[in-house]
Formats: C-alpha cells, sequence, structure tokens
C-alpha cells in the first residue's frame, strides 16, 4: 500500500539428494537384472535400497536392457536422474543371493553407504563358487544325464557329453570372434544333430535320438522363459516381451541347427526315423529318477547356484520328474502333467526360499528342467523333414506350449505362496503391485 515492492518469498532449500546413493541402486539393480532376476524383484529391491537412502520421492523404471532412477527433492528444486544400459547378462545366481542379502540388511539400517558400496564391490570382483571348467564340464553333464533319462546307456551318455561339449567349445569360439549368439547356439545345436546322424549311418538309431535329446534340453532356455512368464503375469509387459523374444530366437537358433543336419541326413539316405524316437517311461525307475535328479544338479552348477542349493535342486528335479511320471500313468495330458509338476515344484521351493529370506529362481529353474521339451522338438524336425510337415508343425508347437506351460506353472506356484503370505511384497502392500490392480482390459 505504501508503493515498497512485494518481496517474493524464497522457496525454502529442496531435500539433498546424494548421488552416491543414486549409483548404489543403479549398479545393484544393474546386477540383479544381468544376473537373471525378474523385472519385479529388481523394481523392489531398486526401491528398497531408495528408501532405505533416503532418495526423496524417488521413481524407478525397469526394463529388459536399461535401469533409470529419478529423485525429485522438492520446492523448486531439480530432479536428479540417471540410467544404466544392461550390455552383458550372464547367469550368476551366486550373485543373487548375495545382493539380496545386501538389500536385506540396507533396508533394516545395517549397512551404511560406504559399506554398502564395499559390498558391492565384493559382489561384483568376487569369484564363483565353482571354477570355470567345471562351469563348461557341467554344460555336457546335463545333455549325458538328460540322454540316460530318456533311455540311454553309458555309450549313449558319453557321446551325448562329447558332442555337448564340442558343441560349446565351438559357440565359445565364436563368441570370441564377435558371433551373435543366434548362431552359436545354430552351431551347438548342428554339432549335437551330427553325432546323432553319425552314430545313426553306422545302426545305431535309438542311440542318436537320445544323444540329440539330451542335447536339446542342455540348450534349451529354461531360465529366460520362467522370467519372461513371471514378468508377464507380473504387469512388466515390455520385458515380459524382450524375454520371450529373446527365447524365440533362442528356440529358432535350436530348431535351426537341428534342422538343417536332419535334412543333409535325409538327402544322404541317411535313415532317420520317427519310429525310433524315445518315449517316456511311465514306470517310477530308479534310474530315470536318479537321471532327473542329476539334470537338475548340474543345471544348477552350470546356473553358478550357490553349493547350499544343490541338494535341494536334486531333490525339486527328482520330485518334478516323479510327478510327472505319476500324472502320465494315469492319462494326464502330457502338457497338464507338465504344468502340475511345474506348479508344485514352484510351489515348494518359492515357499523354502522365502523361508530363507533368499531369491527363488536357484531353487525352481533347476527342478523344471528334466520336463523341458527336448523329444518334442528333435521329433518335430524329424517330421519336417521326412515328408509329414503337418505332424512337425504340430510336434513344435506342442513343444511350445510344453515350455510355455513349465514357466506359468512355476510363476502360479510363487503367486500361491505370496497370496497366503504374512507381510507385504517389500515395502509395499500386495495391493500396490501392478499385477494385482484390476483393469479389466483396460
Amino acid at each position: 500500500m505504501d508503493g515498497a515492492p512485494v518481496e517474493v518469498p524464497e522457496d525454502e532449500p529442496g531435500e539433498v539428494v546424494d548421488p552416491r546413493a543414486i549409483d548404489l541402486v543403479l549398479r545393484v539393480g544393474e546386477l540383479l537384472l544381468a544376473s537373471g532376476e525378474s523385472t519385479e524383484r529388481v523394481n523392489e529391491a531398486m526401491l528398497s535400497l531408495a528408501v532405505a537412502y533416503e532418495l526423496p520421492r524417488c521413481e524407478v523404471e525397469v526394463t529388459f536392457t536399461s535401469l533409470l532412477v529419478s529423485a525429485h527433492p522438492g520446492n523448486g528444486a531439480l530432479p536428479v536422474t540417471a540410467s544404466r544400459a544392461i550390455r552383458r547378462r550372464s547367469p550368476a545366481f551366486w550373485r543373487l543371493h548375495a545382493l539380496h542379502s545386501l538389500v536385506q540388511q540396507a533396508s533394516i539400517g545395517m549397512l551404511d553407504l560406504d559399506e554398502a558400496h564395499k559390498q558391492l564391490r565384493e559382489i561384483k570382483t568376487g569369484r564363483g563358487p565353482y571354477p570355470a571348467w567345471l562351469l563348461v564340464v557341467s554344460f555336457a553333464l546335463i545333455a549325458s544325464s538328460a540322454s540316460v533319462l530318456t533311455g540311454g546307456g553309458p555309450l549313449v551318455a558319453a557321446t551325448a557329453f562329447f558332442a555337448t561339449l564340442l558343441g560349446d567349445r565351438t559357440a565359445a569360439y565364436l563368441a570370441r570372434r564377435g558371433v551373435a549368439e543366434f548362431f552359436q547356439i545354430f552351431a551347438a545345436a548342428a554339432i549335437a544333430a551330427t553325432a546323432a546322424a553319425i552314430v545313426i549311418a553306422m545302426g545305431n538309431p535309438n542311440r542318436a535320438s537320445t544323444i540329440v535329446t539330451g542335447a536339446i534340453l542342455a540348450l534349451l532356455p529354461g531360465r529366460p522363459l520362467v522370467a519372461s512368464i513371471q514378468d508377464g503375469i507380473t504387469g512388466d509387459l515390455v520385458s515380459a516381451g524382450a524375454r520371450l523374444l529373446e527365447v524365440f530366437f533362442m528356440i529358432t537358433a535350436l530348431v535351426a541347427g537341428l534342422g538343417v543336419v536332419v535334412y543333409t541326413a535325409v538327402q544322404l539316405k541317411v535313415p532317420v526315423d520317427v519310429s525310433h524316437l524315445p518315449n517316456s517311461p511311465a514306470e517310477l525307475l530308479p534310474i530315470p529318477v536318479l537321471a532327473a535328479a542329476a539334470v537338475s544338479v548340474t543345471f544348477a552348477v552350470s546356473l553358478a547356484c550357490p553349493r547350499n542349493v544343490l541338494p535341494i535342486a536334486a531333490i525339486g528335479g527328482a520330485v518334478s520328474w516323479i510327478i510327472y511320471v505319476i500324472l502320465l500313468a494315469n492319462d494326464t495330458f502330457p502338457l497338464l502333467a507338465s504344468a502340475i509338476a511345474a506348479l508344485a515344484v514352484g510351489t515348494l521351493g518359492d515357499w523354502y526360499a522365502r523361508r530363507r529370506h533368499s531369491p527363488s529362481l536357484p531353487y525352481v529353474v533347476p527342478a523344471i528342467c528334466p520336463l523341458l521339451p527336448g523329444t518334442l522338438l528333435y521329433r518335430g524336425m524329424v517330421e519336417l523333414n521326412t515328408h509329414s510337415p503337418e505332424a512337425g508343425m504340430l510336434s513344435l508347437v506342442g513343444a511350445l506350449s510344453v515350455a510355455l506351460a513349465l514357466g506359468a506353472g512355476v510363476n502360479m506356484g510363487g503367486e500361491l505362496v505370496r497370496a497366503f503370505q504374512r507381510v507385504g511384497l517389500g515395502i509395499s502392500s500386495r495391493r500396490s503391485r501392478p499385477a494385482a490392480r484390476r483393469t479389466r482390459g483396460f
């Protein structure tokens, strides 16, 4: 009123954003995602760290190939945003255990920021529980165990071992030369199928079929399949679509490698016949049950699971195979039998993981490996190249259906455990999950 200019009140300073906290959140999320964890779990872990280290109004965005963290101090201050790209993914389930432990300790205030960074550096630069040569051997042992599971003997197991080992080493050489992963899987599948064709040409068709099905089982993408179904169920549709596309290309490379060799063998008059394919046994015999347990253990070793997970993996593989065979003996369709067995393993594995405050993937992924549809894929390629294209397409569709049923069954088990747990999901409640929101299709 007296003509003096009105003094604009100054804004209060915004909350302080520590860049080291944002860096920690990003690096933990990057390692979790690169090690094979699902998108929902990565998002939950990053938000837990953001709350623990007091990042104001933090937003986290997780996709299959990138991470973004944004903190909003408020009161007119500019937001602080950082992102990180996922350039390399390597399944290392021992890191999942260590990272989950770090997040839990930080969430309850047992780690300050400097200690968390130090522990993260140790996890990132640390060595796995197994030497590198054992990881290579375990991959070949998956094939030899799977060949015994489908009816092969010691000679078949040895042949499958060396064929898969040669294919894996060839793929590793191509990787060092900068060749794309699609052609690495193509080469590995082609080498396994070539070994089977040689055995057929020598007059042992039954042995050949078990060799190639064992090698296929070692190459099938069980871990990405489970993660893709889990992302889709939990509402992370972008990551789910990307993971499913990755699974599609891996299976396509596998089918292409098999198809080229089978077609060449048929043209060279090698007697490749569908009648020689192995059938799943309908009785509970000690050797198949032990072989199923061996498949799960070797798969767990190839995924670098902690050593204390191996006995649980063996039990899970044996249980999944026993349930599957019992259901088949009671005239259950193979697709439904696979889904029910995966549901049982997923429920038990997720429950046990929550009791131990550990991630569930190391417990459930190896347990479903004996049920992966290696025989159906090989059958489809043989039928396509022996003048039965309709039957071949049906077999390939059936193999894909079984794979999706396994992934859905495992994740349904986890959802059942989640529905009846006493606590919510990390720092949020159950109803705040994106997967729990009722959109009714909109």
